[in-house]
């Protein structure tokens, strides 16, 4: 349900309105993806909170206190601004996509429920504790209540992914007519809830969330050393980062490899997309593409690309091990997805995986010879890297999402028939623009609450801001020998 349409206006005198349903998807789309960013941090920073309240705890150190500290504030933040982006879509089911609430609320309704009471308020419940109980609550109790607020943010991610699984590979259901309207109707919940893809999808999204997170503790925590070489507690926090990357990193790798199996499978036409493969037969793997037009930017086929490919891998990796296996085309369909979208952001996400491998292994490196936090290269490698973990995360997710089209729910029911017969363009494109503003007005905020605890913590490591406004420290040209 993110836009898969981007240039279907109607010219209205001064003003260009989007259709009714390209600014539906367009809406959803960017609320989801705002959204996204804070889930994926609760989700992410989960073990890093366990971990340091145990040490906490367990040691009394204050290098553990102040890590713990420092991120249950983060975490918090995240929290907060995941509740008030992510209402709006379950009202957005409503006003925009009525159809699809009519036709599926049977199916997504119970997940939806239990996200909201068994995950939700779990999390927010013991977040309350992490934020205010250390001084009065035992031990045990603060170190269970951050293992519960991981359960709770890896729980919501849990029943937020039955229903995009179940929309992505659609069982335990039959459709049924109720008022004059074929709806679906729940006939197995085990099926239901636990489809073909929903192992795949919550492996694949939880550690694309520790990667992201564990990207932004290694950059704050360089940035802090590259500052401050002697803070102990932010020298624990970037080794740890650098260790979880080196788990999950080439993990994604791998998992993705046999995951892509499982689109070819239960998807083809969503696997064509991602390879811009058109005619049925071998398909190639395309390791690099680059346009050699602008035209291939919005229509990219292997005539007006120069690709670095590797013939008929694309089969052998679709089917787990025969170069000559037939993969479909996407000239076999009568509607495909937005091709250029899905086939750019399959590249640019498996792109930088491969760059966060290289960093991960970078780090190691350095790691065992005891030189990670002297390699003022590593460090700012690390800090220009923070965010990409989102952006990896988002453009992943724009393949799974934008991939489905033109379908809601596969098979079922396309997304041109979910949007709302009554919303007119102007309405439509209206809230679009005001999502839009709001929620860059939202991130502007998390991002000066996440630079406003920056600062803070310089100031109490004694790193004195100067009268130009600029930290004391390293100068950003000096480099270690690496």
């Amino acid at each position: 349900m993110v836009p898969a349409t981007l240039l279907s206006t109607v010219d209205l005198g001064w003003m260009a309105l989007l259709s009714p349903e390209t600014a539906s998807r367009m809406q959803f789309g960017w609320t989801i993806s705002v959204h996204i960013i804070f889930a994926s941090l609760s989700i992410g920073l989960a073990p890093f909170i366990i971990y340091f309240t145990w040490k906490d705890v367990r040691t009394n150190e204050q290098q553990y206190a102040r890590l713990r500290s420092f991120w249950v504030k983060v975490f918090a933040a995240g929290f907060v601004m995941g509740t008030v982006t992510g209402i709006p879509m379950s009202f957005q089911f409503g006003t925009n996509f009525p159809q699809f609430a009519t036709i599926a609320g049977e199916l997504i309704g119970g997940p939806l429920a239990f996200e909201a009471k068994m995950a939700f308020f779990l999390e927010a419940v013991f977040l309350g504790v992490l934020l205010y109980g250390r001084e009065r609550v035992a031990d045990r109790t603060y170190v269970l209540s951050s293992v519960l607020v991981g359960v709770g943010a890896w729980l919501s991610g849990f029943w937020i992914l039955v229903v995009n699984a179940w929309m992505q590979t659609p069982r335990g259901y039959e459709m049924v007519t109720r008022n004059g309207m074929e709806v679906a109707k729940l006939t197995d919940p085990v099926a239901a809830f636990l489809t073909p893809r929903m192992p795949w999808m919550y492996v694949h999204m939880m550690n694309a969330s520790v990667i992201s997170v564990a990207l932004l503790v290694a950059g704050v925590s360089a940035y802090l050393v590259w500052k401050k070489p002697d803070a102990d507690a932010w020298n624990s926090a970037l080794k740890l980062a650098v260790v979880l990357l080196l788990v999950s990193a080439p993990f994604q790798a791998v998992h993705g490899d046999a995951y892509g199996r499982h689109v070819e499978d239960t998807q083809p036409q969503k696997f064509a997309a991602m390879e811009a493969h058109y005619e049925t037969g071998s398909a190639d793997l395309h390791l690099l593409a680059f346009p050699k037009s602008l035209d291939a930017l919005t229509d990219p086929r292997a005539e007006n690309l120069f690709t670095l490919s590797l013939p008929r891998v694309g089969s052998f990796l679709a089917s787990g091990g025969d170069f000559d296996a037939e993969v479909i085309g996407l000239n076999e369909y009568e509607e495909n997805p937005p091709v250029a979208l899905v086939f750019w952001s399959f590249r640019f996400m498996v792109g930088l995986g491969f760059l966060f491998i290289a960093l991960a292994l970078w780090g190691g490196y350095l790691t065992y010879r005891g030189r990670l936090t002297e390699s003022t290269r590593y460090l700012k490698a690390m800090i220009a890297a923070s965010p990409f973990g989102y952006a990896a995360l988002l453009t992943g997710w724009y393949v799974t999402e934008i991939g489905r089209q033109p379908w809601v729910i596969q098979g079922e029911l396309k997304t041109s028939e979910a949007v709302s017969s009554t919303l007119t363009g102007t309405e439509a494109t209206l809230t679009l623009v005001a999502f839009v503003i709001l929620y860059i007005a939202l991130i502007l905020t998390a991002l000066y609450v996440l630079k406003w605890l920056i600062r803070g913590e310089l100031r109490s490591l004694g790193v004195q801001e100067s009268s130009a406004g600029r930290w004391r420290g390293p100068l950003p040209w000096v480099t270690s020998d690496d």
